[in-house]
């Protein structure tokens, strides 16, 4: 096999520390470099995994040539500006969610990608998720016949965080629907496409940031209702209805541990536990795409991305969610 796939990691908050423990889970992968603004956090992180090189500013860790890709774990008002910077150090780019904060980021990040003809995927962890694809696989099949209604929600309670860090801080692009609201409207678009219509709506607290957002997505022949909010939990479960059955993935779905599929009055349930946290598996994507010359996912390409942040767009536009610095 030669050489493992050497990464680096960028930002490193929470989701990093979940995904290099998975990192190292993975044979054809080797961290070798992570970077911080604050030295003393990335010199701190690099001693509690064993990592070679910590770096203090993001562009030194792009300037290291022993790096093969970089993941962007970062706020999300930062994903373009170092994935731009990211590529056109030719390196390749894994990027958190969402890839950028509305249509014209993401399409600037796709098209230096293929200026640069390296390799982007947006961080969509749940896309590779093994119970996720089977899912997909059986409605794709028509195991529960044609799909009907789809219910999805993903909420917490987070009103009691600091307004100034990334939850909560509309400077930062935060809010729920960026944030969580994107997995249910990533879970119809993957198992219905792109709606024709979308009815949204959404609450704001009182420093203008979005802390609630329903949506119904509406298709030919089915409707699916999602919700995302931080003022409350909520049964962080998605049901997948079709006029011959019905396909359960339990709380939380996002990062699956198995399904349920009901027919003709019997449940059978399908356990599908993850590797790891479930990072493992979008880590597996990226090394064998690098491996292949690929630049992009065939399983969450370019254009997928392209078009849940064209849906996003769509609700936020309907919601009155508006970024400071936005135009």
């Amino acid at each position: 096999m030669g050489q493992k796939i050497r990464w680096g990691i960028i930002g490193l908050g929470n989701i990093a520390h979940h995904f290099v423990k998975d990192l190292a889970m993975v044979n054809d992968a080797e961290i070798i470099a992570v970077a911080s603004r604050n030295i003393v956090k990335a010199n701190e992180f690099a001693a509690q995994y064993g990592v070679k090189q910590s770096f203090g500013s993001y562009e030194s860790l792009l300037q290291c040539e022993e790096v093969d890709v970089v993941y962007i774990a970062t706020p999300h008002t930062f994903h373009v500006s170092i994935a731009l910077m990211a590529m056109n150090y030719k390196k390749n780019v894994l990027c958190e969610k969402p890839l950028g904060v509305n249509t014209d980021e993401v399409e600037r990040v796709i098209a230096c990608a293929r200026e640069n003809k390296v390799f982007l995927m947006e961080a969509l962890w749940s896309r590779f998720n093994p119970a996720v694809q089977k899912v997909k696989q059986l409605v794709d099949a028509k195991e529960i016949g044609d799909i009907a209604f789809v219910h999805a929600d993903f909420a917490f309670y987070a009103m009691d965080r600091d307004l100034k860090g990334r939850v909560l801080n509309p400077e930062l692009a935060g809010g729920s629907l960026l944030d969580i609201g994107i997995y249910p409207a990533f879970l119809a678009y993957i198992l219905l496409g792109v709606p024709e219509k979308v009815l949204s709506t959404s609450s704001f607290y009182e420093n203008g940031v979005e802390v609630q957002t329903s949506m119904i997505f509406k298709y030919p022949r089915a409707q699916a209702v999602l919700y995302s909010g931080f003022t409350s939990k909520s049964s962080m479960k998605a049901e997948i209805y079709g006029d011959k059955g019905v396909v359960c993935i339990q709380p939380r779905w996002h990062e699956a541990q198995g399904y349920s599929v009901e027919k003709n009055n019997e449940i059978e349930n399908f356990p599908m536990p993850t590797e790891g946290r479930g990072y493992y598996y979008e880590i597996m994507e990226v090394n064998d795409c690098i491996r292949q010359g690929k630049l992009q996912s065939d399983l969450w390409s370019h254009q997928n991305s392209l078009d849940l942040i064209g849906i996003l767009d769509l609700v936020r536009r309907q919601s009155g969610i508006v970024f400071p610095f936005e135009p």
